[in-house]
């Protein structure tokens, strides 16, 4: 890899990072907005009786959200599989730093184990913060590594059994996270988190990517 090669790859991570920390900044602004108007002594389950209306606004703001950072990745890339190893590093990063954006505003969460609510498409997910930092330490690892191997003139070709450990993990994963929407949409409190699934899942990740790695490597 000669050094204007590195040089354009260190610029592009560089760009990225900053939107994404940028972007997790507003998101992070707009939910201390709404906690202020419908939680002001602090988020806590069950949910508070929130206009529909309000709900579907939302909602489309997670799916703009998600829309931004394929964009970006697409135009970080040109190739399939590195746009996903750019998206994976993107989401992994705007979802740690939305957290810290909100414990620098507004001190929360106050411990791992907290509860939140994540996302609303197709039905509320829920869980401990704890889930979905884990995750995302996970995707920008693979993801960064995805980009690694691409640099490095290496094709990075997902085998059928990666393939396979991937749906498992991502079918446990996101079960963790819904199990109990329907508590959630009768504004109930949701039962204990299945954190032996979230490790299964994340299990399951890992062991599908070293797979299709080493191919790659090989």
């Amino acid at each position: 890899m000669n050094y204007t090669y590195r040089t354009d790859l260190y610029k592009t991570v560089l760009y990225i990072l900053l939107f994404t920390v940028a972007m997790a900044y507003v998101e992070s602004a707009l939910v201390v907005v709404l906690r202020e108007l419908f939680y002001p002594t602090g988020f806590e389950f069950p949910l508070k009786d929130i206009p529909s209306w309000m709900m579907l606004m939302e909602a489309g703001r997670e799916l703009a959200t998600i829309l931004m950072l394929i964009v970006v990745a697409a135009l970080a890339a040109r190739r399939f599989w590195r746009r996903f190893g750019f998206f994976l590093l993107m989401f992994g990063v705007w979802d740690i730093f939305y957290y810290s954006w909100l414990k620098l505003l507004i001190g929360w969460p106050t411990s791992w184990t907290d509860w939140d609510l994540f996302f609303l498409i197709p039905v509320p997910w829920v869980g401990p913060v704890i889930a979905p930092i884990t995750v995302s330490i996970v995707m920008i690892v693979v993801g960064t590594s995805i980009i690694s191997l691409f640099h490095a003139k290496l094709e990075f070709r997902p085998t059928r059994f990666s393939w396979i450990m991937a749906m498992a993990a991502t079918a446990a994963i996101l079960y963790s996270f819904m199990a109990d929407y329907e508590l959630i949409l009768r504004q109930e409190e949701p039962r204990g988190y299945n954190y032996v699934l979230l490790g299964i899942g994340l299990l399951l990740y890992l062991i599908g990517y070293i797979h299709a790695y080493r191919r790659a490597a090989a």
